[in-house]
């Protein structure tokens, strides 16, 4: 069986084991998936470890996803614009990588009824997590993109990163986010507030009511299943996902990479599913 791994500091937390056992299996790929603990310090070391230890390839968490930008031989093109690696496949000592967050990102975005193009977004939070969103929802045609951050300068960089000026930075106090809300077709939390074992919260959820009833609203957040930001956006009849759908479509494409050909997405994203309800 070849190797796989997911690395990250820390890793104990991280679902993608029992996602990729679960979708390798499925699949039929002569593959076995496991964690290993990386400090940031050593992202380079690991890199040659693995192909040393024989490993066809690797998904990356944080600490690492920026480190391996300039380490790896080669960059998808979503790598290379977001300056972030998830996916490493080795062939042949040479290793190539990729960002399927973005990617990952649209198609539960999509699944959950959200289709981008043409709408108006307002994305919560500047951070890691919001830069493949933001990206991803310029790709895929959104009419406007809001970036409410604390810090104005960080969404003004991550705005102007998109090329387009259909991205628009903005502040994330009470009242710019209700004049920001306001018109918006989806709204997306990038950021942690809300998060099992964070302490922050939304103080004020009302800009919620500034959106169309047929909005939605999508948390990155899987942990709770249900933050106080979907539960008070279901409560207004408003279309409701969390970060479940992305984190598992990330997987379906990223085990596409390790396999080097299409998969049955649909099918994988159904036994990662499954294997996720079983652990509950």
């Amino acid at each position: 069986m070849r190797r796989l791994c997911v690395i990250g500091d820390p890793i104990e937390h991280s679902k993608s084991p029992l996602i990729q056992n679960a979708m390798i299996e499925a699949a039929g790929l002569d593959f076995v998936y496991d964690a290993r603990r990386v400090a940031g310090a050593d992202t380079a070391r690991w890199l040659e470890q693995a192909k040393k230890e024989g490993y066809a390839g690797f998904n990356a968490t944080m600490p690492h996803k920026e480190h391996l930008v300039p380490l790896v031989d080669v960059l998808s093109a979503d790598a290379a614009q977001y300056r972030s690696v998830n996916t490493v496949c080795i062939r042949e000592g040479k290793t190539y990588g990729h960002s399927t967050d973005g990617v990952g990102f649209a198609q539960a975005l999509r699944e959950a009824g959200m289709e981008p193009e043409g709408k108006r977004v307002l994305v919560l939070g500047a951070g890691g997590a919001a830069k493949a969103v933001v990206l991803k929802l310029a790709q895929a045609g959104a009419a406007r993109i809001a970036v409410a951050n604390r810090t104005a300068d960080r969404a003004a960089r991550l705005c102007a990163l998109t090329g387009t000026d259909r991205a628009q930075p903005g502040p994330f106090d009470t009242e710019a986010l209700k004049r920001q809300a306001e018109g918006a077709h989806i709204v997306v939390n990038c950021t942690s507030l809300g998060m099992t074992g964070v302490a922050g919260q939304f103080e004020d959820l009302s800009f919620l009511r500034e959106l169309g009833a047929d909005a939605g609203v999508y948390d990155l957040i899987y942990s709770p299943a249900k933050t106080a930001l979907l539960e008070r956006a279901e409560q207004l009849g408003l279309k409701t996902a969390n970060g479940l759908g992305m984190l598992v479509w990330q997987g379906v494409y990223a085990l596409e990479h390790f396999a080097g050909t299409k998969l049955d997405g649909a099918a994988l994203a159904a036994a990662a599913r499954k294997a996720l309800e079983g652990e509950t």
